[in-house]
């Protein structure tokens, strides 16, 4: 049994703008910050077939998340995927693939994420719920872009 998850959500921009600051390592640090007392690196960003990403997050002073992110396909601005391993603060990990898609839809983007191979359902629910969080600080800081 496979354990999969699918969230599409419009967002306000186009898919120049939604993809830049998905794979921006600057707005990554600002759409990666859950809460104030958190700290979020980004060590590594390579955003080509091959490459790899590298973002680290969690607590001020606690071993971090770490996210992986392998590129198997960059369609910019239009398709991004690829292997993401994510560490868990206690040392297991698991890996997942993503395909993320930007499509114009009447001046904004439909963003469509799809996540397959989730270990549980533990983890896909676990995930499926932190997806709207982040969704939401990417939409804020594309619209700050803009406003600069």
């Amino acid at each position: 049994m496979t354990h999969d998850l699918r969230i599409e959500r419009l967002l306000d921009g186009s898919p120049d703008e939604i993809f830049d600051a998905f794979t921006d390592g600057d707005a990554m640090k600002e759409w990666y910050q859950d809460n104030p007392g958190w700290v979020v690196e980004v060590p590594a960003v390579d955003v080509r077939v091959g490459g790899t990403t590298i973002v680290t997050f969690g607590p001020r002073g606690e071993e971090p998340y770490r996210e992986e992110m392998t590129y198997s396909e960059v369609d910019a601005p239009s398709r991004l995927a690829y292997l993401e391993v994510f560490r868990m603060p206690d040392g297991s990990r698991f890996d997942t693939n993503i395909v993320l898609t930007f499509d114009a839809q009447d001046g904004k983007t439909l963003m469509t994420i799809v996540q397959t191979g989730f270990p549980n359902a533990e983890q896909r629910d676990a995930h499926q719920g932190g997806w709207p969080g982040f969704i939401d600080r990417l939409e804020r800081v594309v619209a700050k872009r803009r406003a600069s």
